[in-house]
């Protein structure tokens, strides 16, 4: 640790999540950036899975979500507050519920990356301090952006070199691209899905034994010429 903030000055403070990271690596992952030989790759390998076991013994979502929730369960969720949801990608997104229980659909999918990352990104654009901004922008470069990242986001090559030349000296707009594009696959891809899941309909008590419709004003998504999702309501 102390040879980071040495070669790392800017790391000087980091949130506990970040130095528990930077605590797993070694000597030879702090040195500047040279070509790699065999050797180089299979150390790169081994750091990348501890860092992935890392995530999975911390549980990666509570750790990156502003809207950390422990036990949440169906049994903890009013049918009433769940067919809200059904409302927009946006009216979900608000609850901090809907957001864990569509992260649990989207695991299923093992697609939950992307919401991981959205949070991520919605608690970068809330720091203050210049420090803790670098320190979170690695944090999400390395678990989200970089190649072979262990829980790599599927963005364009461009969006994902600008932010790589804009790492060294992170601004808050610096994932923005990449996030709207995130979100944009899980509005109009995931969410539709999610609505018709079984996780999702038996929370509105829509499918199982003695399950009871509710009526309710439904949307559903429909794609334009253009790829644009657009809504049709519908009692």
């Amino acid at each position: 640790m102390e040879t980071l903030l040495f070669l790392f000055p800017q790391f000087n403070y980091m949130a506990p999540k970040e130095e528990a990271y930077f605590k797993m690596l070694g000597p030879e992952d702090l040195q500047a950036p040279k070509m790699k030989d065999d050797s180089s790759r299979q150390k790169d390998k081994e750091r990348k899975s501890r860092l992935s076991l890392f995530l999975t013994k911390s549980g990666s979502h509570e750790n990156v979500s502003p809207h950390k929730k422990t036990n949440t369960t169906p049994s903890n969720i009013s049918t009433e507050a769940a067919l809200q949801w059904s409302d927009s990608f946006e009216e979900l997104l608000k609850h901090s519920d809907g957001v864990e229980i569509f992260s649990q659909f989207l695991r299923t999918e093992f697609s939950e990356e992307n919401i991981e990352f959205w949070l991520a990104c919605e608690e970068y654009s809330t720091i203050d301090s210049e420090t803790k901004l670098r320190s979170k922008a690695k944090y999400i470069y390395t678990v989200f952006i970089e190649s072979d990242a262990p829980k790599e986001v599927n963005i364009d090559y461009n969006t994902k070199m600008a932010i790589q030349k804009n790492i060294a000296q992170p601004t808050k707009s610096c994932f923005e691209a990449a996030q709207m594009k995130v979100y944009s696959l899980m509005k109009k891809d995931s969410y539709p899905r999610f609505l018709h899941s079984d996780i999702y309909l038996r929370l509105t008590r829509r499918k199982g034994p003695g399950a009871t419709m509710f009526r309710r004003r439904s949307r559903s998504c429909v794609f334009n010429e253009r790829g644009e999702a657009t809504t049709d309501s519908a009692w």
